[in-house]
């Protein structure tokens, strides 16, 4: 079993994941060639899978078959564990506990190349896919919320090489912990000092800010805007926020499934025109699982706005930004922006 362990300097916690010192070959990054041989995320690869935890299905047909539109199975070698109990203890200085927590691989799509024999990808979804993926997120993060023993669940996508994916079929991950994740804490602080402050949710602040300015808007509809964030820290970064004020995804409407799913679809549509398909990583932050424990903060529900975090692997990180946390952006939002906003699709 993996292992938590919280770094005393700064009260990082760190996955100690033994599970994954070594993987079967059919689950390691390889060459395209090996992957269009067999992908097990494939139609009619199902056994080769754990057994499915949920799908969106066609008919009636039976669970770990063909027949399916989207599927959830655990992953097959999880960074945290479903089974046991977290046994917190101390080890002379240190903190650990048992890497309890849920490792999920949401398979988008039956497709894995689209009509141009590309690797499929979000610029390829029907609208129907991306809703059904939207529900499937929905779906399983309000089911794990269930399990008082998970404080956050983080839903996110990598896609390429240099994002860190290790298959090339369309599949998004979701990861629930025991603790909550230390940028997350201080995303929440700095929420909540800003309310303290200003009795104003600052994501609601920026969207204002952002809609009178309009020098870093890239796409915008009725309930969604999508910005270049001020202080980017990578070259075509973008937050894709909803306008209406709310601190957990699951709280999602229909509707704004649907509004959500145009947005996505036509912001990596544009960013795949515009950069050249690039590898990035996707991620919806959102409010903390909450449960009633002494020293939980009251605010959350007015001083929290989940949104969603899109980084296009660009450029490499060197170590001056891993030595002090800066980051060095050569393409100014402004002009990403403007760059993004001009394409047609």
């Amino acid at each position: 079993m993996s292992e938590l362990r919280k770094d005393p300097v700064i009260g990082r916690w760190v996955v100690i994941a033994t599970d994954r010192k070594f993987r079967p070959s059919d689950f390691v990054a390889v060459s395209e060639v090996t992957q269009e041989t067999f992908c097990p995320f494939c139609p009619g690869n199902e056994d080769k899978t754990p057994p499915e935890i949920f799908a969106i299905r066609y008919g009636n047909t039976p669970p770990n078959t063909q027949g399916w539109e989207v599927r959830v199975v655990p992953n097959k070698f999880p960074a945290l564990r479903i089974e046991g109990e977290l046994n917190r203890r101390g080890v002379g200085m240190y903190d650990m506990m048992n890497g309890i927590g849920a490792h999920e691989v949401i398979i988008e799509t039956p497709l894995h190349r689209n009509s141009a024999n590309e690797l499929m990808d979000i610029k390829d979804f029907s609208l129907t896919t991306m809703i059904n993926i939207l529900e499937t997120y929905q779906i399983r993060s309000t089911d794990l919320k269930q399990d008082s023993r998970f404080r956050y669940i983080l839903i996110f996508k990598n896609f390429g090489k240099e994002a860190g994916a290790s298959l090339s079929h369309p599949h998004s991950q979701l990861i629930a912990t025991p603790v909550v994740p230390k940028r997350v804490k201080e995303e929440l602080q700095g929420a909540r000092w800003y309310y303290e402050y200003k009795e104003r949710c600052v994501w609601c602040d920026i969207i204002n800010q952002e809609i009178d300015s309009g020098k870093r808007i890239v796409e915008q509809n009725s309930s969604f805007i999508v910005i270049a964030p001020f202080a980017s820290r990578f070259p075509f970064e973008l937050s894709l926020l909803p306008l209406r004020h709310y601190p957990d995804f699951d709280s999602i409407t229909p509707k704004e499934k649907e509004l959500l799913g145009e947005i996505i679809l036509t912001t990596f549509k544009k960013i795949a025109k515009g950069l050249n398909n690039p590898s990035y990583n996707f991620m919806i932050h959102t409010a903390p699982c909450r449960y009633p424990r002494p020293g939980y903060w009251q605010t959350i529900e007015k001083d929290y706005h989940w949104h969603i975090e899109i980084i296009p692997r660009l450029v490499k990180q060197g170590g001056f930004e891993w030595g002090t946390g800066f980051y060095i952006n050569p393409t100014p939002p402004e002009e990403a922006a403007d760059f993004l906003k001009s394409l047609n699709i």
